[in-house]
């Protein structure tokens, strides 16, 4: 089993900015988390953080014949990422939307999620550990539905 990991806009900037919403925590240190729980899941991740739109468009498309499932922090493009929601929705791929702050405790505009309707499920406000919980949960449900 294989999972797509997609971290959109800013996230390379994790460890440096807001603390407070994002923790300390690096975009390569979830990464490293991720794959050390996938190993023990027994699964392999695939990881791509980008500031661009269309390069997390361009992996989704390119990946979506060998991949079971997404983890996706959409990040700066969560209330407007068009695109990238309409390539998620068409993988057909179960998806898993991850937000490091709890999104619907902040400003009015971050709360509004365009892809809350096509996603699965969604985690907000642990930190990077909603990452490992949308991995279990994702393997969970890919194992469960066969």
């Amino acid at each position: 089993m294989k999972i797509l990991v997609l971290q959109g806009p800013n996230l390379n900037m994790l460890g440096k900015r807001k603390a407070d919403h994002y923790g300390l925590v690096t975009v390569d240190e979830i990464h490293a988390r991720l794959e050390e729980r996938a190993r023990a899941l027994g699964c392999e991740l695939e990881c791509l953080q980008s500031n661009h739109e269309g390069v997390l468009v361009d992996r989704v498309h390119e990946a979506r014949e060998r991949v079971q499932g997404i983890i996706l922090n959409p990040a700066g493009l969560t209330g407007f990422g068009y695109s990238l929601r309409d390539a998620v929705e068409d993988s057909r791929l179960p998806t898993v939307e991850v937000h490091l702050s709890n999104i619907h405790a902040r400003e009015a505009f971050r709360r509004h999620s365009c892809f809350s309707a096509i996603v699965v499920g969604q985690v907000a406000g642990f930190k990077w550990r909603g990452y490992i919980a949308a991995l279990e949960m994702l393997v969970e449900m890919l194992r469960e539905e066969g």
